[in-house]
């Protein structure tokens, strides 16, 4: 059921793209396939089976192979620790709606998202070409980095909750959400995660102007479709995980249990659960269609200098928030004044400028025999903004009483 219930939802989420990106660019969404274009993406998937299949010549063929198979079936297992509603009556069995549950299935989830990348890396390798060699090995890098700062966000959650139990955290979370209590957590982790799916803007190891294609420039057909296929299961998985563990899980939203006895019973709570996956999803698609490519350099200082040392610092708060409400007394003011030195604290870790090095002046080189002269580079360095306007000086007098005319005029 969860194997169905991703491969369908993949298949709206690929056509929900388009139509809201089109919608962002003005522009006409899928709208032939079937009624409001919903199987442009089947038949998408049908044109990718029936592509010819090539291998490279200088490609590892067992590797090349096994590559897509790696990064698409953790992308599936993920979703066997979340829970997408209470106890239900399902065909007479009285049954969680949740594959396994287990005291550490959050670990489980990092363990097995971090095999995803090895699929990439040897993907990359086993092609045989330098650009998706560098494509696996940018990724490589950038979801590890960002697995990093995504692993510590999740810490303040265990703190809070006292488990590591999906299920036990969704319980936790009745009253008031950890994306409330836990705001940098959360927000951590919502960046963390656009990082780790490798989705705009942190789209590096695909980027097109750099390197053709990425990781996956050699695959076509079905190889190719199961790395399409592993991105976008990616995106329900992290969002599932960012529902299930700071915007209550299955829980109705804005305490509507408080009005309506039955929102949290039966099967509604999956109706809640996969509603605030999609508005998880609309937020990846919404950076994608708004905001362009970082640089690599830009992107890779951003995880390691900013939002590890940020959520590093959060977990010594939370921490010794956790110990002050449970062995000491202290009043709300003190909290306040806590809150507001850690906030000092997160403000001038941003504020505080990185040195850049200054180059070097040199000399411009002369032109080659034969080349064109190059002009050197202004004094001051590049020039911003806009150019100063062109004036042509001119040694013919009527010529210039007659410019001097028509520019009075």
């Amino acid at each position: 059921m969860i194997f169905v219930v991703l491969v369908l939802l993949t298949l709206f989420n690929i056509w929900w793209e388009r139509r809201v990106v089109a919608r962002m660019q003005h522009r006409i969404g899928p709208n032939v396939h079937g009624p409001f274009g919903l199987l442009q993406s089947l038949a998408d998937g049908v044109k990718l089976a029936l592509k010819e299949d090539l291998t490279p010549k200088a490609a590892d063929k067992v590797v090349f192979i096994l590559a897509p198979v790696i990064a698409v079936i953790p992308a599936f297992v993920t979703f066997s620790v979340i829970p997408f509603g209470p106890v239900v009556d399902l065909f007479g069995q009285h049954t969680p709606l949740q594959l396994t549950d287990m005291p550490v299935a959050v670990l489980f989830v990092m363990a097995i998202a971090s095999i995803g990348i090895y699929g990439i890396v040897l993907g990359g390798w086993s092609s045989g070409s330098t650009y998706s060699l560098l494509g696996g090995l940018r990724s490589s890098a950038q979801m590890i980095s960002y697995e990093v700062a995504m692993g510590l966000a999740l810490v303040s959650v265990f703190m809070y909750a006292g488990s590591m139990s999906t299920s036990e955290i969704v319980a936790a979370q009745d009253d008031f959400w950890f994306g409330l209590i836990l705001l940098p957590s959360f927000l951590i982790y919502t960046i963390a995660m656009v990082g780790e799916t490798n989705r705009a803007p942190f789209d590096l190891p695909e980027a097109e102007g750099e390197l053709v294609g990425g990781f996956h420039t050699e695959y076509s057909s079905l190889k190719f479709a199961l790395f399409f296929l592993a991105e976008y299961i990616n995106m329900a998985t992290v969002s599932a995980l960012a529902t299930t563990l700071f915007l209550g899980g299955w829980h109705a939203p804005f305490w509507l249990d408080h009005a309506w006895a039955g929102a949290n019973e039966g099967y509604w709570p999956v109706l809640w659960f996969f509603g605030k996956v999609l508005f998880f999803i609309f937020i990846f698609i919404w950076l994608r269609g708004s905001l362009p490519r970082l640089r690599y350099d830009q992107f890779m200082a951003f995880g390691w200098k900013r939002l590890i040392p940020i959520s590093l610092v959060w977990i010594l708060a939370v921490a010794t928030m956790r110990v002050a409400r449970d062995d000491l007394e202290f009043d709300r003011q003190t909290a306040m004044i806590a809150a507001g030195v850690l906030l000092a604290l997160f403000l001038l870790l941003f504020l505080v400028p990185e040195r850049k090095v200054e180059d070097d002046a040199t000399a411009p080189a002369a032109p080659a025999p034969g080349g064109f002269p190059v002009p050197p580079m202004p004094a001051g360095g590049a020039v911003r903004g806009a150019a100063r306007p062109l004036v042509f000086a001119s040694t013919d007098p009527i010529t210039t009483q007659t410019t001097t005319e028509a520019n009075d005029g």
